[in-house]
C-alpha cells in the first residue's frame, strides 16, 4: 500500500482521540481557553454531563471574525508569541482543541471584542454550517452539542451522566483552585452546583472548594529554594482520606496528574498515615519556564522537570517541615462513632433509705491497707443477702499500683500525668483540658524510630554483639538483597554475613533494641527490601530499614509498666517529632476532652 496524505477531517477526529477522550477532555480545554483570554468570570452550563451540552461563557478579550475562522484550524493559536515552545507562559497552546472538538460535535462559537460587534460561527461534525453576525456582551461564548453523536464507536463508551459531570466538576474545581483572581460559576441541568466569587488567596479558594474542615485540619506550606517556589495547604494526618482524589497539584497554575508530585506526597506522609489512605493537599509550584517542559502530553496533564530531584525534595521537606511545626495538632481526637459506643450502666432502683456509700456495699469504711477478704468455702454456703458483690462479680479488668512519689500537675504537661494502664496496652492520662489514651507500643515505636535516626544523624547507631551469632535461614534473592545492604544495614547497628547460599549470619543488633528478635527483624527486612528496595530512594530504604527495625525494637503490648515508665513515656513522646503517628500511620494517642466526657455522664 503506497503513502498518502490523510483528509483534513480524519487528522481532526485522530486528534480528538487524543484530546477530547470525553466531556471534561473537552470542558477542560474551554476553559482552559477562557482563562488565557484574561476573562475575570467564568460561567459554565452543563447539560447530561456534558455529553448533551456544554457551554462556556466568559468576560475575555474577545475574537474577530477572522480570529474565529483561523481558531477552527489545526496549530493555530495566539498563546505562543514567538516560537519558544519552552517558555510556554499560558495553559492552552498546541491549537489542537477547538478543531477537535469541532470535529466530533457541534460547535458554536459566539464572540465579541470591546468596541466592536459579535460575531457567530457553527461547524457540526467538521462541516461549517453557520458564519454570521451575533449579539452578546463582550467576552466569548462556546457551545459544545451532542458530542461524539456521529462516533457511535466513542460514544459508547462513555460513562453514566453523573459519572461524567463527576469528571467535569472536578476539572473546574481544578482550574478554579488554580485561579483565584476569577469568580467561576457552573450548573448542570439547570441546578447551580458550583459559585465561587474571585478571592485574594489561594488558601482561601481552596478552603472554598474543598471539604470545610480542611481549615481547621491543615497547615500552609511555604517555601523557597533556587528560584522554586512552593506553596498552597497540607491536611493534617489525622485528615486523610480513602482515595486519592482530593489531591491537587499545581505547576505554574496548571492542574496536572504528574507521578512525581504524588509519590513526593506519599514519601512525607510515609510514617504519619497508613498505607491506604491519603493525604488532602493542594500544592502551588511555581518554576521558571526554563525548568519545566509541559508539552509532552497531549492533555497536558502531565509534565517533565529538568530537576526533579529538587522538586521532589522540595515538596518533601517542605510537608513535613509544614506538619512539624503544627506539633501535637497531628494527633487523633475521639471520632463521634467511638464516642457512641460509650455506654450508660443500667442502674435497677434500689430501696427506699438504702445506704449505698461504701459501707453498706463493703460494710464498713474503705482501708487500703486491709487483707482481701477472701471468698466463702463450698461448705459455708452462701447467704442471699451478702453485702460483698466481689465474692459473686469477675475479678476487677485493672488493677492499681502504689506509686510513692507525688503525681506532678497536669497543668504541666500536654499529654498528661499517667494514671494507670488498661489491658496492658493502653495507658490512661489525665490531662488539664480531658482524658489521654495512649497506645504504648505504637508510640515507643515511634521513639525508638526517632532515636535511630537521631545516632544516625551522628554518624552511625550503636551496636551490641550477640553473645552466640543467631543464623537466619532464607531463601537465595533474600540473602542476595540482604547481602547488597550489608553496609547500610551496618550504619544502624545490624552487623550481617553471609552465611552459605541460603542464610544470613547475625552478629550485632542496634543496642537502642536490645536482644529483641534477631530472625523476626532480619526476616522482615528482607520482604520489605523485596517490595520497596527498587522503588525507593537511598535515604527511603534508611527510613524504612529504621521502621521496621523500631517496631520490632518497642515495647509490645501486653507488657506491664510501673507509674514512673509511663510518665517517662509521656515526657518523651511530647518532644518526639511525629509522635502522634507510629512508624505505619496509626495514631499513638487520642484525647477525650472534658466536655465529651461530661456528655457521657449527662452532665451537659
Amino acid at each position: 500500500m503506497s503513502i498518502r496524505r490523510l483528509p483534513s477531517h480524519l487528522v481532526n477526529r485522530i486528534a480528538a482521540g487524543e484530546v477530547v477522550e470525553r466531556p471534561a477532555s473537552a470542558l477542560k480545554e474551554l476553559v482552559e481557553n477562557a482563562i488565557d483570554s484574561g476573562a475575570s468570570r467564568i460561567s459554565i452550563v452543563l447539560a447530561a454531563g456534558g455529553v448533551e451540552r456544554i457551554e462556556v461563557a466568559d468576560d475575555g478579550c474577545g475574537m474577530t471574525p477572522p480570529e474565529i475562522a483561523l481558531a477552527l484550524e489545526r496549530h493555530a493559536t495566539s498563546k505562543l508569541p514567538d516560537e519558544d515552545i519552552d517558555r510556554v507562559a499560558t495553559l492552552g497552546f498546541r491549537g489542537e482543541a477547538l478543531p477537535s472538538i469541532a470535529s466530533v460535535a457541534r460547535l458554536t462559537i459566539e464572540s465579541r471584542p470591546r468596541g466592536s460587534e459579535g460575531w457567530a460561527r457553527t461547524v457540526d461534525n467538521g462541516v461549517l454550517e453557520r458564519d454570521g453576525p451575533a449579539a452578546l456582551p463582550p467576552g466569548t461564548r462556546v457551545v459544545a452539542e451532542a458530542l461524539f453523536a456521529q462516533v457511535p464507536a466513542r460514544r459508547k463508551f462513555l460513562r453514566s451522566a453523573r459519572s461524567e459531570y463527576a469528571a467535569c466538576l472536578d476539572v473546574v474545581r481544578r482550574l478554579a483552585m488554580a485561579r483565584p483572581d476569577i469568580a467561576f460559576s457552573l450548573e448542570h441541568d439547570g441546578r447551580r452546583t458550583l459559585s465561587v466569587a474571585a478571592a485574594d488567596s489561594r488558601p482561601a479558594r481552596v478552603a472554598a472548594l474543598t471539604d470545610r474542615a480542611l481549615a481547621d485540619n491543615s497547615v500552609a506550606i511555604d517555601l523557597e529554594r533556587d528560584g522554586h517556589v512552593l506553596g498552597g495547604v497540607a491536611g493534617l494526618p489525622t485528615f486523610h482520606r480513602g482515595v486519592a482524589d482530593h489531591q491537587y497539584l499545581f505547576v505554574n497554575g496548571r492542574p496536572v496528574r504528574d507521578r512525581l508530585l504524588i509519590g513526593a506526597i506519599r514519601g512525607a506522609y510515609a510514617e504519619m498515615m497508613p498505607r491506604d489512605r491519603h493525604a488532602v493537599v493542594a500544592l502551588f509550584l511555581d518554576v521558571p519556564p526554563s525548568e519545566v517542559d509541559v508539552n509532552v502530553h497531549p492533555a497536558k496533564t502531565e509534565v517533565r522537570f529538568r530537576d526533579p530531584a529538587l522538586v521532589r525534595g522540595m515538596i518533601v521537606s517542605g510537608l513535613r517541615r509544614a506538619l512539624d511545626a503544627a506539633g501535637h495538632r497531628v494527633a487523633h481526637t475521639a471520632p463521634a462513632d467511638i464516642m457512641a459506643l460509650w455506654q450508660q450502666e443500667h442502674q435497677s432502683p434500689r430501696p427506699p433509705g438504702e445506704d449505698v456509700g461504701g459501707a453498706a456495699l463493703f460494710g464498713g469504711p474503705f482501708d487500703p491497707h486491709a487483707p482481701t477478704p477472701t471468698p466463702p468455702s463450698m461448705g459455708e454456703g452462701l447467704r442471699l443477702n451478702d453485702q460483698r458483690p466481689t465474692f459473686f462479680a469477675a475479678p476487677p479488668a485493672a488493677r492499681g499500683v502504689p506509686d510513692w512519689t507525688p503525681p506532678p500537675a497536669t497543668t504541666d504537661f500536654p499529654l498528661g500525668v499517667a494514671r494507670g494502664q488498661v489491658a496492658k496496652t493502653y495507658i490512661v492520662a489525665e490531662a488539664e483540658d480531658g482524658l489521654v489514651l495512649v497506645d504504648q507500643h505504637a508510640a515507643h515505636e515511634r521513639l525508638v524510630l526517632e532515636r535511630m535516626r537521631a545516632a544516625l544523624a551522628g554518624g552511625r547507631v550503636a551496636s551490641q554483639a550477640l553473645l552466640i551469632p543467631e543464623v537466619v535461614e532464607l531463601d537465595e534473592p533474600a540473602c542476595d538483597r540482604l547481602e547488597a545492604r550489608v553496609a547500610e544495614l551496618a550504619d544502624f547497628g545490624l552487623e550481617l554475613e553471609r552465611f552459605g547460599a541460603r542464610a544470613m549470619l547475625v552478629r550485632a543488633t542496634p543496642a537502642l533494641l536490645g536482644s529483641g528478635d534477631p530472625r523476626g527483624l532480619v526476616t522482615d527486612l528482607a520482604d520489605e527490601l523485596a517490595a520497596y528496595d527498587e522503588a525507593l530512594s537511598l535515604r527511603e530504604r534508611l527510613d524504612a530499614i529504621a521502621g521496621t527495625m523500631a517496631c520490632h525494637g518497642s515495647v509490645r503490648a501486653g507488657r506491664v509498666l510501673s507509674p514512673a515508665e509511663m510518665n517517662a513515656l509521656l515526657r518523651e513522646m511530647e518532644v518526639t517529632p511525629h509522635s502522634g503517628q507510629c512508624n505505619h500511620g496509626r495514631p499513638t494517642w487520642v484525647k477525650l476532652d472534658l466536655k465529651s466526657v461530661a456528655k457521657l455522664f449527662g452532665r451537659t
